[in-house]
This record gives C-alpha cells, structure tokens and sequence, in this order.
C-alpha cells in the first residue's frame, strides 16, 4: 500500500453508443505521452479495463443512461514515487440529420417518413404471382397526388420485369420465383414525384434481399479420389484429403458440411477415418498389410446443415493404394546346403541359395543382398545375387588347397537392398544358412612359395662364387626332392643355376652401377619342373651390395671464364657408387706447374662442388689445369681441366671465336684455293688485252667528261685523274664494296692517286658505248688522251642512264636484297644563300632554311660544287 500525489495528464474523451456489448474497444489512450515510465495501471470504474497499450476495452455491457460518463486512469512509477491520472469522458454519440433545402416553396412538410425500407424475398417462393413485397410511401402523399416509379436490375435491367411497383399506391410486386444463386439482392431505386414531374423527394434506395432456401446438394470436387499410403505407416498418417462445395448462402448451415465414410471394401477390419470438418482420411488400425490387401476402396459421403438427417448428401469414392514398404526379411529354404569343389580350381560355381521374400517382386524390398559372415577370412568365396531369380551364387575366386583344409565351413547370411521398416529378429535360423564346401584332392604340381625369394651378394665377387639360390617344393610331400630348375629370364646373364639344388653361381662379375635403376633389385626369373612336366614359376630377388669401387668424376671438360666479369668458376663431381662411399668429396690442385700454382686456387663450395679462382694478373690464354677428387673412403681420380681465361662478356663468345680460330684447310680446300688464284690470273690477262685495244676506239667528249664528280685529296685536283677506257673518270686499284656507292663510290688509294667510284663496289667492268667490254685498270699509272674518249652526247646520255639507274638500285639494298637508306640517300634543294646554286643530290632536308653551312665548304667539298655548277 502506497501513497503518491497525483497531477493530471490530461482529458481523453471518446463519442460512443448509447450501449456497448462487453469486451469491445471503446478506444485508445497513449499512456507514454503521460507518464513514459508507468509501472502501474490502474481505473476508477470497473465496468471498463485499460491494457499496457492503452486500449480501453468494457469488461462487462454497459448502458449510458445520461450522455455523459467518466473514469480516472492512474499511471504510477513507485521508483521515481510519481503518479499521475487520466480522465476518460465517454459521450453519447448524437446523429445529425440533414435537412434538404428545396428550391420550390409551394411543398412543405412537417414530418419525413421516406426512408431505406428493409425488404426480402425467399427463394424459389410457391407464390401466389404477382407476389406482394411492400409499399412504399412518401410524406408528401398527405397534401398532393403522388406518382411512384422504380429502376435498377430486375426493372429496366436484366431480369426484365422481375419487379413492378404500382404507380397511384407504391405498392411492390414480384412476379415470378427468383433463384439466390443467380441474384442475391435486387438493388433497387424508388422515386415520388408529383402529377407536374416536381420530385417530391429524393430518389429512395431500395435493396430487395433474397432469403437463400437449402435447394443445393453438395458436391465432391473429384468423383474419384486416388490416394497411396505406405504400410509401414503409423497411428494417425494422412493419407490424403477429400473436398466438397455447395452453392448455398455461405456460413450458414445450409453450407456448414460433415464429412463421413459409408462404406469400406474389403469391409473389415476397419482401417480408415475421415475428418468430419476437414474431409481428411487418416489410419487407425496397426493391420494395414500390402501382402494381404494391396487396395481399399471407400464411399465417402458430405452432408450439409451440419450432418443432420434432413441435411441434403451427396457421395464420392476414395481408392487408397499401399504401397510396399520391407517389412519382411528374406529367409533361407532350409538352413544347411553342401557343395564339392577341386582343389586349385577357380572361378567356379559352386552352389545356388533360393530365399523366399513376401515383399513387392523386383524392387529393392525384395532384391537379396548376400554376405560371406564367416569362414572366408582368406578371401576364397565370393557369393553374388542372381538379378533374375533372387538366389545366392556362391563362387570360388582363390584356388584351395587340399593340402591345407579339406573342408571349408561358412555361414551365409541375406537382407534386402533396404533396410526394413519394422524390426524383425535377426540372427536366427531364418536369415542365416551353413555351408559346408568339400574340397576334393588332386595331384598338384611344385609350388614356388613364396613367389618372391631375396639374395644378397656383394659386387665384384669373383666368378662362379656359390650362394643360395631359390627353392620350390612339391605341396602333396612338402620336399624339394625332385625338383629340377632352370633360369628364364637374367637381363645381364650374371647368374647361372644349379639344376639339382637351385642354389647359384655367377657366371660374370656383378656390377652394381650397371644395373638400372641402381637401387633397385636386380631379378631372376626361375622355373621349377617336377618328375612329370608340372612347372611353377617365381622370382629371386638379387640385392647387390655396393663396393667403393668407383672413383668421383668430375662432369666439365672445357671451362670458359670471362675476366674481369667472372673472377671464378664452379666445378662439380659426381660418385656412381652408395653415399656411403660417395660424397663428401675433397678437391685438390694435382702436382701443378709453378705457374698453375701461382695463378690458380681451389677453395670448398659444398660437398659435391669446389670454386677454381685466378689471380687478377693472370694472362688471356688457356690454361691445362690438373684437379684430384677424392671421396670420403679415399678413392681418388685426377682430370685435366681445359680452362680458357678470355677476355669477353660472356663465355659463347669466347668460345665461338676459338671454334672460328682452330678451323684448318684440308687438302681439297688448298686445291680449290689455287684454282680459284689461276682462274683470277687468267681473268685479269683478259681484261688487260681488252683494254689496250680500246684505246683506239672513240672517246667521250672531254666537257661531257668533265661532268663526272671527282674527288682528289692533292693540292692540285684533278692534275692525277685517269681516265677509264669508258670515259670515266676512276680507279680501280684494291676496290672494296665498302663506303658510299653511285652518286659516290668508295675512294681509293693506289700511290698518290685517289678516285671515286662510279659503280658499286665489287662490280670491276663497264660496258662500253660500243659494246666492247674495257677494264677499269686500263688507265692505271698515266693520263690518258681525252680526244680518244669524245663522244656524242647521245650516246654518252643513252649509254649511262640505264646503266646507272640498275647501279644505283642495286647500291640502293643492303645483304638481304631489302630497301636501305644507309647506301644511296635522296638530296633535296638546298635552297638561298648557297655560291654553288643547288646541290640537288647532296641534301637530305625537305627545308629551306638552316643551309648557311653551304656558304662555308671545306676543301674536299669545292670539285663537287663546281661540278654542279656547270651546266
């Protein structure tokens, strides 16, 4: 009990009926806004209840007598000792009435009766037609005549003339039964109007209810409902739901449906229930069993006004199906079965286990799985399902030995490819069977066990040395007396064997390092024979054991290093023999030279590899190096190291060139050479006699001649030029394919003299005008007389244009036979400013400006201005 001030919020206040049903909202009250942290709530009346939200809600019925009532509502934090309150006023809610302002001030009317008048009609009624629904009246029919008419569906629309109201008295008449399926309510408007057309009144709605009659049958929405249940389900599983409709006014009992079953086939026991409500089919019996019924067939029936006598019914039917679920183990005929097989045979049938199984045929309830429980734990059985009779087919699939077991016993056991639904007793007589196999005696061959029998011999043993060999025996007497082998297969032929005994000899000396892969075995392939023919085959097993007796190689010959880039150079060893005889090796200089001593050292990089390193003042040359390699038992072996100290950057070109230098000419290349010399001999006496008789032949004109381009590094140019048989001006003394062609060849030097060349290098002959063909040498040593070069300027143009063009294209293309500008360039016009005019053929710029340099020529550049400038 607690005691806090109160401070009100403020006023809520809520229009409400004059009567409120019990448990109805009357309204909502946000008790937050007053009081957020309000742990309690309490109210002044208890005819209301008020909710955490603030919902109001009457508990009980509650009558307003006058038009106002209130309660208080207390919100109370006790932490904080606040309270605060509420006050609700309920008010009775006042209907307001519209008056209607009438523009004609001859009608008035106290009192208004014309309003909505509720109205209904049953269906399918007996009659009498017309059939009499109401009248309708209008207030203004106590002072002036009144005409009544009426619209709407079942008047002017469709149906037609379902309704008609009297024009002097209102009354309304039906005048036919009316179906509520097709029209449920009849909209309807009246109007009441006086003789002059003045509506007395606003047009009146007028709603016509049809009263629905139960003349609808229900309906199933399928005639056949097809449904499948498992017969392993249990208590209460669905197995499907049935559905009817009836076209009758809905929620009221001519629709309120009960379902129900009238008949089950087979009839007991009964199995199945129905929903009344829902229409769903449960299972209520523990005897569902497709081996004995496999489909159950109901009549369903649906009633309406909630399933009593006089309700309308109508029927469907429901075939439920059960599907088969392994609910039955496979069983053995009978629990022992026999079976004789002979020894070493397989891949055999032996014997074939029926089963019996009541589930679905050739499903995976009824399809046998065999197993082997016992009795093969050396893998001799194999026991498999026949897919077409379900049987057992137990098979031998590892040959038995009589020797060894003269009976073998298994048991057998069988399930399905499922696991069953229900649990059934295993391990009884049912699902197991004993088998007992014989196995039957033959007279067997020798037998080579094990198939793999290992040696150990030391390499390098000596020949013929004797070791144990492989052993077979004879299985019915378990001796090896009488037993004769032989060697199918050695790789190496090392090995012989001993006919009688088996034991071995080698026949070579073994190598351990010859075999591959080293480390592996090294096998035998041995044949066993017997007194009668019968043969067994198996391996024997050789390990060589590894002797030291291999020296560590070292894997260079020729080592290249590039001074001073390199400053040293790796070498490495390797031992064919064990690691245990192998690595770690020891490098050493062998008995050098005092210059080898004092150039070259070895230091340790790693146990297979050491460092050879020079000294900075070394020469370039090669150097023969002698390197000991000694492994960890002391054997040893000493290589010589060819070792090329060059001067390069990388050790391939060191070593092309030293391929390049020690080429040597043999007897046929020598030969060739000479003949190549005689050949040149006899061609040069051709060109010297071809050019003393051109002497006397024509000459170019010496102005036309003076237009060639000559260059002379003399004081005095042109004092020494010589003159061709051709008219040219040239020599060609040491002439080289070298330096600028065509426009400018490449200049030579013979003496004091030095010319230019106006073909391309290489090239020592020019046709003459004539077609007489001259050496260039002709002219060499002395001035010839230009009146004997004169000729005609024709024929100097037509002689030289075709000429030069082909020199200058050839000129034009460098090794590849491909365009180059590296030979003959295109000069363009130099421009202004220039004492020589245009060079033309000396200038590569497309501009005109930045050519004063033409104004300053050095000395070798004046014979070719000149040369240009006479025109």
């Amino acid at each position: 009990v607690f005691s806090l001030a109160g401070e009100a919020c403020k006023k809520v206040i809520f229009n409400v009926p004059s009567k409120l049903e019990a448990n109805k909202i009357i309204g909502r009250v946000n008790l937050k806004e007053c009081l957020r942290s309000a742990a309690l709530i309490q109210w002044s009346d208890p005819a209301f209840r008020v909710l955490d939200d603030g919902s109001v809600y009457t508990a009980s019925a509650v009558v307003l007598s006058g038009e106002k009532r209130s309660f208080t509502i207390w919100l109370s934090d006790i932490k904080k000792q606040v309270r605060k309150e509420i006050i609700v006023l309920l008010e009775h809610q006042k209907k307001v009435l519209k008056k209607r302002q009438t523009k004609e001030t001859v009608l008035r009317r106290a009192k208004r009766r014309w309003a909505p008048i509720p109205c209904s009609m049953q269906e399918n009624s007996l009659g009498p037609f017309p059939l009499f629904l109401q009248q309708v009246q209008s207030d203004a029919a106590q002072n002036y005549t009144i005409f009544y008419s009426i619209s709407g569906r079942g008047v002017d629309q469709e149906p037609l003339n379902l309704f008609y109201i009297e024009r002097d008295t209102g009354n309304l008449y039906c005048t036919k039964p009316v179906d509520r399926e097709e029209y449920d309510i009849f909209d309807l408007i009246a109007y009441a109007s006086t003789e002059d057309g003045y509506s007395a009144d606003l047009p009146l709605p007028l709603p016509i209810r049809v009263e629905d009659e139960n003349d609808n049958h229900p309906a199933f929405t399928e005639a056949i409902y097809n449904f499948e249940v498992s017969e392993s389900s249990r208590l209460g599983t669905s197995v499907g739901a049935v559905c009817a409709t009836d076209r009758d006014e809905p929620d009221t009992m001519h629709t309120r449906l009960k379902y129900s079953i009238l008949e089950q086939t087979p009839r007991s026991p009964g199995l199945f229930a129905v929903h009344p409500n829902t229409g769903v089919i449960t299972i209520i019996s523990h005897y569902l069993d497709r081996e004995v019924v496999d489909k159950y067939t109901l009549i369903m029936k649906v009633q309406d006004m909630d399933g009593q006598f006089f309700g309308l019914m109508s029927t469907s039917t429901c075939v439920i199906t059960v599907k088969d679920s392994n609910d039955n183990a496979p069983t053995f005929r009978q629990n022992a079965y026999e079976a004789t097989v002979e020894e070493n045979a397989v891949n055999v049938e032996i014997l074939r286990i029926p089963i019996e199984d009541k589930d679905l045929i050739n499903t995976a309830n009824w399809r046998a799985n065999f197993t082997i429980l016992k009795g093969d734990e050396q893998g001799h059985f194999k026991i498999s399902t026949d897919k077409e009779t379900n049987e057992g087919v137990l098979c031998v699939v590892k040959p038995l030995n009589y020797e060894e077991n003269h009976q073998v016993n298994l048991e057998i056991g069988v399930s399905n490819e499922v696991s069953l639904a229900r649990e059934v007793s295993r391990g009884t007589s049912t699902n197991r069977a004993l088998v007992t196999v014989h196995v039957k005696d033959l007279d067997e061959g020798p037998e080579c066990s094990p198939q793999v029998q290992y040696v150990q011999i030391k390499e390098n043993l000596a020949m013929g040395s004797n070791i144990n060999g492989y052993k077979a025996y004879d299985p019915d007497t378990k001796s090896s007396n009488g037993l004769r082998y032989k060697i199918l297969h050695d790789p190496n032929g090392w090995i012989a064997v001993n006919e009688i005994s088996g034991s071995i000899t080698t026949s070579k000396v073994l190598d351990r390092e010859a075999t591959t892969p080293k480390n592996e075995l090294y096998n035998i392939t041995v044949l066993a024979i017997d007194q009668d023919g019968r043969s067994c085959t198996g391996t024997l097993a050789v390990n060589i054991e590894d002797v030291n007796d291999n020296a560590p190689v070292i894997l260079n010959d020729y080592l290249t290093i590039c001074k001073p880039k390199m400053g040293y150079i790796d070498i490495s060893a390797v031992d064919p023999d064990e690691p245990v005889h192998g690595a770690p090796f020891s490098f050493s200089l062998s008995t050098p030279s005092p210059e080898i001593n004092r150039i070259w050292t070895l230091t340790k990089v790693n146990d297979t590899a050491a460092r050879l390193s020079y000294q900075k003042n070394a020469d370039y040359q090669e150097y023969t190096i002698p390197v000991t390699v000694k492994d960890r038992a002391g054997q040893s072996a000493t290589k010589l190291l060819r070792v090329n100290l060059c001067d390069c950057t990388h050790p391939a070109q060191c070593r092309s060139a030293s391929r390049s230098a020690g080429i040597t000419l043999g007897k046929w290349a020598i030969l060739a050479i000479l003949l190549g010399i005689a050949l040149l001999f006899s061609v040069l006496l051709t060109l010297v006699c071809g050019v003393y008789g051109a002497k006397k032949s024509k000459h170019f004109p010496e102005d036309l001649a003076q237009q060639n381009l000559i260059i002379s590094n003399t004081e005095a140019p042109g004092d020494d030029r010589v003159c061709s048989a051709n008219g040219l001006t040239t020599q060609t003394a040491n002439n080289s394919s070298q330096g600028f062609c065509g426009t400018m060849g490449s200049g030579m030097r013979n003496g004091r003299q030095e010319t230019i060349e106006m073909v391309k290098g290489g090239h020592q002959t020019l046709e003459s005008c004539r077609g007489h063909h001259h050496t260039l040498d002709s002219c060499r040593g002395g001035h010839t007389e230009v009146d004997n070069c004169r000729h005609t300027y024709s024929e100097w143009h037509n002689f030289t244009q075709p000429r030069l063009g082909e020199k200058l294209h050839l000129c034009n293309q460098d090794e590849n036979h491909m365009p180059s500008q590296d030979y003959v360039l295109t000069y363009n016009y130099e421009g202004r400013g220039s004492p020589a005019g245009s060079v033309g053929c000396c200038s590569e710029k497309q501009e005109e400006d930045g050519l004063d340099f033409l104004n300053n020529l050095e000395p070798k550049f004046m014979t070719l201005a000149e040369a240009c400038t006479k025109r």
